[in-house]
């Protein structure tokens, strides 16, 4: 059956927050857009599988740690009861509202958007595979964004009872005991929704330490919470076999010792990272690079060793967030456009949406030492804060890495309850320049979290 043939200016492959952005830009400035994704909207696995419903379940389990903690300042709620199908159906509204909204820009902005799988044929043709059949587009640039999916391990059945971070989103049924697989943000996250939901949730990691590579004093705090929420955290262990009964999987561990151990669950959950989509995808008919991780090498404009074809989000590597892939598709977009533009922030801030939450922009303090960089360390508790009192969450932390000799900013670290609103500051103080001085004398409103950032400056004067 002969494909269909078609042409655009630009064609963005993959509609999440990278490629539906890329669409948007190019659209603006002129350009015949063809959007291509897997799914009936765009948005992606932030919208669709990720971020966004994510972030509504971890909303409502912090309604309930609340209601349980508000005993604490003398309010007492007693059998507070669970809907799990109710959440569900608010979850997969707050996705429709925005997946709506996202359909009505697609045609505001006059984006042709198509459902399928689209494959390169060509530095300049790709076929799509639609439900009715395959188009062949002709394309003067292309855009790809095809994101990234979960990693799993070699030895996990396929089974309902086996989890990934999308089908955990699905909390129809609640396991009485939960395993978690990785002690990264996915892990540690889905460990804040499934304890307060009603699982005894065990996280094994086989590092040393939950979250890799962020300072130990913001772990430290995060550790202090989740040991009293969750039935068992285990370090430097590691997963060696699964068995799958009747009513229950049998976990079997092996401890950085040698030692071996095994506990009974009724669900698992595989959250060991994630691995770019570049199967299927037709690079090896163009000049594309791939790096020995199996990224895609692009230039600081996004594009690749094809000229015609341009690279952005998790498919060229860490760090795998939905913000920097927003930006790289403005940026790509005004590259496929002729435009002399280019990708290079000084920082991209990462947010672990964890109760509480840890934010970090710019170096860690683990880095300075790594790195040999001579820095000051500023650092505010949150029991002095005023704000974090009234709020009964003093468990909180707010770190400046400094340079010893400039005292410009370098780099910020913080944790506590809705930290993540509060690292756009730190973000346009390090792109700025700022230093800790000039930071200390901007006037924060009291009482806000805010101030813990303009008092940690301070300290340092």
């Amino acid at each position: 059956m002969n494909a269909e043939k078609v042409k655009t200016s630009l064609l963005v492959i993959g509609g999440g927050p990278g490629g539906y952005n890329a669409a948007f830009r190019a659209a603006d400035l002129g350009l015949e857009v063809t959007l291509v994704d897997k799914e009936k909207t765009p948005g992606g696995t932030c919208l669709l599988q990720g971020c966004i419903p994510t972030k509504a379940l971890l909303h409502a389990a912090k309604i309930i740690a609340d209601a349980k903690e508000a005993k604490d300042i003398g309010i007492e709620c007693t059998h507070i009861t669970v809907d799990t199908t109710k959440i569900n159906a608010w979850k997969d509204s707050v996705v429709t509202k925005l997946k709506t909204g996202l359909e009505f820009l697609t045609k505001k902005k006059k984006v042709r958007f198509i459902q399928g799988h689209a494959r390169l044929i060509s530095p300049q043709a790709a076929i799509i595979q639609t439900e009715n059949g395959q188009e062949e587009i002709s394309f003067e640039k292309a855009i790809l964004a095809t994101g990234s999916q979960p990693t799993t391990l070699p030895f996990v059945p396929s089974s309902k009872n086996f989890l990934n971070s999308t089908s955990a989103l699905d909390i129809s049924t609640i396991p009485k005991r939960l395993l978690i697989v990785g002690g990264g943000y996915i892990g540690l996250e889905f460990a804040c929704i499934y304890s307060e939901l009603g699982s005894q949730v065990t996280v094994v990691e086989m590092l040393p330490e939950l979250l890799g590579g962020i300072d130990k004093d913001f772990i430290s705090i995060l550790k202090r919470r989740l040991n009293k929420r969750l039935e068992a955290i285990k370090l430097n262990t590691k997963v060696v076999k699964f068995d799958e009964n009747r009513n229950s999987i049998t976990a079997h561990f092996q401890d950085k010792d040698g030692l071996d151990s095994q506990a009974e669950f009724g669900k698992v959950l595989i959250a060991i990272g994630r691995k770019p989509n570049l199967a299927d995808l037709g690079i090896e008919n163009t000049k594309i690079k791939t790096t020995p991780e199996g990224f895609v090498t692009v230039a600081p404009n996004r594009q690749t060793a094809e000229p015609t074809i341009f690279a952005i989000g998790d498919i060229t590597g860490q760090p795998m967030l939905a913000h920097k892939a927003y930006h790289e598709g403005f940026v790509a977009a005004e590259a496929a456009n002729g435009k002399d533009t280019v990708f290079e922030p000084k920082v991209i801030p990462s947010v672990v949406y964890t109760d509480p939450e840890i934010v970090w922009c710019g170096l860690t303090e683990k880095e300075a030492q790594e790195q040999n960089v001579k820095v000051d360390i500023a650092k505010f508790p949150w029991l002095a804060s005023g704000r974090a009192a009234t709020l009964n969450r003093t468990d909180g932390l707010t770190k400046l890495i400094i340079d010893k000799k400039t005292q410009k900013i370098l780099g910020v670290g913080i944790v506590g309850v809705d930290a993540g609103e509060l690292v756009a500051e730190c973000v346009l103080a390090i792109e700025k320049g700022l230093t800790a001085q000039e930071l200390g004398k901007i006037i924060h409103p009291h009482p806000t979290l805010s101030e813990t950032i303009m008092e940690a400056a301070l300290n340092l004067s």
